[in-house]
């Protein structure tokens, strides 16, 4: 029966089209996240504290991921400033640095930002799994940055991200 609640809760995290903006002009890591967060606010998914509370995190735990192809970043809050789950995702017209994530001192150029709202820490964990999973896979963040649609992106997405 859990299963089943964690397959209900990662569908409700999937990304949606209202939710991706591509592509995206974004001066800074932090304008990336206000962006996003608007997003995330206006369909209600999260309270008026998830950006800066995102902000004020990315400074401490950075998230940015040095992979092969094309550099992603997974911003997010802690639960208390999530009310609903939601990935919301940029495709950036040109790279911004975010802090890599485990090596703050070290910067990664991001062309991806996915923007989670997630209200529970332990389908966080399980999200970022799948995530990071895949974001390994050959081919899966080309496909992502040079996608021209929202729905594009959405398809990519509710493919590879599936909890059991």
């Amino acid at each position: 029966m859990e299963a089943t609640q964690k397959q209900v809760e990662a569908r409700q995290a999937c990304v949606r089209e209202d939710l991706v903006i591509v592509p995206m002009r974004a001066e800074s890591s932090a304008d990336a996240i206000v962006q996003l967060g608007a997003l995330l606010q206006a369909g209600g998914f999260v309270k008026d504290s998830w950006i800066e509370a995102t902000i004020d995190r990315e400074k401490i735990f950075a998230t940015g991921l040095p992979t092969p192809e094309v550099g992603v970043a997974i911003p997010h809050a802690d639960v208390e400033h999530v009310l609903q789950q939601a990935i919301a995702v940029a495709v950036l017209e040109e790279p911004v640095e975010f802090g890599e994530m485990g090596n703050p001192d070290s910067m990664v150029s991001v062309r991806i930002v996915c923007a989670l709202a997630v209200a529970r820490s332990e389908l966080l964990v399980t999200l970022l799994q799948r995530l990071v999973g895949m974001f390994q896979s050959p081919g899966v963040l080309n496909q992502i940055a040079e996608s021209r649609s929202p729905a594009e992106i959405v398809d990519i997405f509710n493919y590879h991200i599936q909890i059991e």
